[in-house]
């Protein structure tokens, strides 16, 4: 083979590599192109008025804290009280959670009831089982909702979920969990917008696909038969037991039903160490799930959509996002060193892309979730970071940053200068997520722990979450010790 047609297989190689970083924002696209679509064909039509006797597991280890406020907000719930009944599952906690439950069943005799478990600190799922159990064992439950402690749940939240029970069909129904902290930090307000994407715009969507990725933790209804069809129990050995149940309900043949207007607003992580602590944790589950599952992926079936090739594009577009930037930031400087004259026309097709796909999803989720932008507006424009989008505009007027500022600035770029700037902006993708890092261990440490808020703006929200997955991959990959840790609420949800 001739030096050209190696050089020709090299840069086809390369552009290969490009096209591949793209594919996750070609997930993203595709779901977004769906979010309208949910106007007219979603699930509200097989709907009609439901009223189920429903349980709530509740699971709670040292959530004193807030529990009181969500368990008042169950007992004013649109419902009839005589068909709901919460059941509090006390992991073995050490603070005022016992007393708080108790105090609380006084106000509300019958209603709310407290189960202990003596051995705590297993985990969740172990403590959701401890629960399930228990109403398993009689025939007054007729449908499951799991919930958080902390989160409260909206009026007439619960009875817009049940009213998709109407359909025979259906096994779980799960809510939109909202960030509702009464005054968030920057930390929060990200996650208020993530959420947007994550919940409102990508469960419409994926209503239409017909397949539901995940029921929220905080928010899961379940059919007594589908609970009993899918073991009587909640999954113990993964880190994503939600995703778990949500998967074999599906593959059973029965439908999971995302409802965007019944609303759950929590309480989120308002520091990066805390978010990162908790997204570890469902990163390595999704792990886990991604590969318990895997002959299901792009296996379309006649009794389930899980495997169907649009689903399965969504779901690979989130867990190969950071592979996907570390192979678009590999083809284009290797096209830098290889073609250069390619690298450029590449970069500059990208552009076109990025800030079309920037804008696009940017402006649909704010439209989606009013009360959301007027909260988190700016960490919307703001989620791929001060640094992405200078460089992008930069990329669009290369003379202005090469010759015009510096000259601003008596100084003049020479071509080593504009080689280096040249590969800043082909390496920023991996470069933002480096800098997430310091980015959280900056956070608490003395006089320089200041600049981590401000650095995380600049770093990017997206690339902060690229980086806390691709550091969830490698934890999994050595066989770190898989634990679940509570995340600290301290009840400033709004009312």
């Amino acid at each position: 083979m001739s030096g050209g047609t190696w050089h020709a297989l090299l840069v086809a190689v390369l552009v290969a590599l490009v096209a591949l970083g793209l594919l996750p924002a070609v997930g993203g696209i595709y779901q977004y192109l769906l979010v309208p679509v949910h106007g007219f064909r979603n699930h509200l039509r097989r709907a009609a008025p439901r009223l189920p006797r429903v349980a709530v597991v509740v699971p709670a280890w040292n959530e004193g804290a807030v529990l009181a406020a969500s368990l008042e907000r169950l007992m004013r719930l649109e419902y009839p009280p005589d068909r709901l009944r919460v059941y509090v599952v006390d992991d073995a906690s050490t603070d005022d959670t016992p007393d708080v439950v108790r105090a609380k069943a006084a106000e509300h005799p019958g209603r709310i009831v407290l189960l202990r478990r003596e051995q705590g600190g297993q985990g969740k799922a172990h403590t959701l089982n401890h629960g399930i159990a228990h109403l398993l064992s009689d025939d007054w439950m007729q449908a499951l909702l799991i919930m958080d402690a902390d989160v409260i749940y909206r009026p007439d939240s619960l009875r817009r979920m049940t009213r998709h029970l109407a359909d025979e069909r259906v096994g779980a129904v799960t809510a939109y969990i909202r960030e509702g902290s009464h005054r968030p930090g920057a930390v929060a307000r990200f996650i208020g917008y993530e959420y947007v994407t994550a919940q409102a715009c990508a469960r419409r969507a994926q209503n239409v696909m017909g397949a539901i990725a995940c029921l929220a933790g905080g928010a899961q209804l379940h059919t007594r038969a589908n609970l009993e069809a899918v073991g009587g129990r909640i999954d113990t050995t993964t880190l994503a037991e939600d995703t778990f149940t949500t998967f074999l309900t599906q593959l059973d043949g029965r439908k999971v039903v995302f409802d965007g207007q019944a609303v759950v607003l929590a309480e989120e992580p308002d520091s990066v160490r805390a978010l990162w602590k908790q997204r570890v944790r469902w990163a390595r589950g999704n792990v886990q799930i991604t590969h318990r599952f895997r002959d299901v992926w792009f296996r379309p079936s006649r009794t389930q959509r899980l495997g169907s090739v649009d689903f399965g594009l969504v779901w690979f577009s989130v867990f190969a996002l950071p592979f996907a930037l570390v192979s678009a930031s590999v083809g284009l400087v290797g096209l830098y060193v290889a073609a250069p004259g390619t690298a450029s026309a590449v970069f500059g097709q990208l552009w076109w892309f990025g800030i079309g796909t920037y804008l696009f999803i940017t402006l649909t989720t704010l439209l989606v979730d009013l009360d959301t932008a007027r909260r988190s507006w700016f960490e919307g424009l703001m989620f791929p970071g001060v640094g992405a989008l200078v460089l992008v505009v930069a990329s669009a007027t290369p003379t202005f940053w090469e010759v015009t500022v510096p000259g601003v600035l008596g100084l003049r770029m020479t071509e080593v200068g504009v080689e280096v700037w040249t590969l800043l902006l082909y390496l920023w993708p991996v470069l933002s997520m480096l800098l997430a890092r310091v980015v959280h261990d900056l956070e608490g440490v003395p006089v320089v722990g200041s600049l981590s808020k401000p650095l995380l703006y600049v770093v990017g929200y997206g690339p902060l979450l690229c980086a806390i997955t691709l550091d969830a991959y490698v934890r999994q990959w050595r066989g770190t010790a898989q634990t679940w840790d509570k995340t600290e609420k301290t009840g400033k949800v709004l009312g």
